[in-house]
């Protein structure tokens, strides 16, 4: 049984001979397909195989595009977007803010383009960028393009979601009338605030106009959204968060309001109603997912009964973070906590059905400590854990939440990226590395048969084929392995 440095034999007795064949089982019969491709080479001619590309989507978010402090800071976190192998990059998908309360911080001005507090070098010359009102919140449009340059697939996060701290509007909010935000803010006693008197009497409360309103201006939003980007950008996260809403019963047919987020007031049923009214203002080749942490039955049953009333979830995203230090630590004694056992279950008992896409969507893995050994244990959790995520059989990405050290959000830990502050890369970053764009990417050469044909297997992805015809001349086509 291995044991090396600060990870016990109780951590390897969890990811075990056995278990490792499994996933290289399952990584071979998901992840990888047969391919024969008639490129027209002379019998028995020499072709090399060479992937080029990923099927499968690693990503990362993109919220600190240009607030890293120096343009060469800024230089090498771009420089880990491709969407085909280049020195330095690991993920071809990336994550866009689309935050409510940032992205439109006055009602009807949208942050699509840069301001003055977004450019590079008013970043640069920030002493206190996590100070500042859109940290972490970028303008979309220098972020989308910048995709687009690298051709990397873009992924919308997110349209709709009940937060109050991170989405939701301060003007929106304005609209309640003055008594309730006063007592929303100062009066918390049992009983007597309406954050928590009974539905019934905070439906009697509230001005019978204000879930429309919410409606109204979440529409106006969807719909700006979609003539900016409907033919841009590859994915959105529809609706994020919602599954404590339906397990708790404020979700679904009938709903009025949604009990758990009064501070919103979100209307009832309102990722229902996001789903319909994205249908409808999205071109249908765009994939529409649904986001949540909550992984229980319960979020599989939210997405099945809107899937049977015919919302289009195209993806189900899931969350699994690994913000507490602590718990990397308790992984590396030993501990059940995101074992090959436990993540397995946890992801079958959230998924709706076999054959939804699964994107995880929100991945961290911190460093305990900080230093050399909590590096250690940061990479050898991170490479068995995406070892074990990229096996299953409906995984389609994998998106790492922070990939900078402390740029996360207030709350989340300052050790949980693969990068110094810096953009020094961590051990995380070289296990990442070997695996994307080492163990998991094809090369080969194999002979043409007699009808100039190439038969081979390998990662599911884009291809070039090269050989020398019989007058000796170069050849090369690409091809799609699916």
């Amino acid at each position: 049984m291995k044991n090396e440095g600060p990870l016990s034999a109780a951590y390897y007795g969890r990811w075990n001979a056995e278990e490792q064949a499994r996933i290289d089982a399952d990584i071979e019969k998901y992840r990888k397909a047969d391919a024969s491709i008639p490129v027209g080479a002379p019998a028995g001619a020499e072709v090399k195989v060479e992937q080029v590309s990923h099927a499968f989507r690693f990503g990362a978010h993109l919220f600190n595009f240009n607030q890293l402090g120096s343009h060469e800071a800024n230089e090498r976190h771009k420089a880990c977007w491709n969407s085909t192998f280049a020195d330095g990059a690991l993920f071809n998908s990336g994550t866009i803010a689309f935050y409510w309360r940032p992205f439109e911080p006055v009602e009807g001005r949208m942050r699509f383009d840069e301001g003055p507090e977004d450019t590079e070098a008013w970043w640069n010359a920030c002493r206190e960028p996590k100070l500042q009102r859109f940290w972490r919140r970028p303008p979309s449009e220098p972020v989308v393009r910048f995709c687009e340059e690298k051709g990397v697939w873009k992924h919308g996060h997110p349209i709709v979601w009940s937060n109050t701290q991170w989405h939701y509007p301060d003007w929106l909010m304005a609209k309640l009338p003055h008594a309730i935000l006063a007592e929303m803010l100062t009066d918390d006693r049992s009983g007597v605030s309406i954050l928590k008197q009974p539905m019934e009497t905070v439906l009697k409360r509230l001005p019978p106009d204000f879930p429309a309103v919410v409606e109204s201006t979440l529409r106006r939003r969807i719909d700006a959204l979609a003539a900016r980007y409907g033919e841009r950008m590859n994915s959105w996260d529809v609706c994020n968060e919602s599954a404590v809403d339906w397990r708790v019963g404020c979700l679904g047919r009938g709903a009025v309001l949604s009990r758990s987020c009064r501070k919103s007031w979100m209307p009832g049923d309102y990722c229902h109603w996001a789903f319909r009214e994205c249908m409808r203002a999205f071109p249908a080749k765009t994939v529409l997912s649904i986001n949540d942490y909550e992984l229980q039955e319960s979020y599989a049953e939210q997405t099945r009964d809107q899937l049977a009333r015919g919302d289009k979830i195209d993806m189900q995203g899931m969350q699994m973070h690994l913000f507490n230090p602590d718990d990397v630590n308790r992984i590396a004694e030993g501990s059940e906590l995101r074992s090959p056992t436990q993540v397995r279950s946890q992801i079958a008992a959230a998924h709706a059905r076999d054959g939804l896409p699964i994107h995880l969507s929100e991945i961290t893995v911190s460093s305990p400590g900080g230093d050399e050994r909590g590096e250690v244990i940061q990479a050898e959790v991170t490479r068995n854990l995406y070892r074990l995520w990229f096996s299953l059989p409906d995984m389609t990405a994998i998106t790492w939440w922070n990939i900078v050290d402390d740029c996360g959000a207030p709350g989340e830990p300052s050790v949980s990226g693969i990068f110094n502050r810096d953009m020094t890369p961590k051990k995380a970053y070289f296990a990442l590395d070997e695996l994307i764009n080492s163990e998991w990417r094809t090369r080969a050469t194999v002979k043409a048969d007699a009808s100039g044909t190439v038969s081979f297997r390998g990662f599911k992805g884009r291809y070039r084929l090269s050989w020398r015809d019989a007058s000796g001349e170069a050849r090369s086509v690409e091809a799609q392995v699916r």
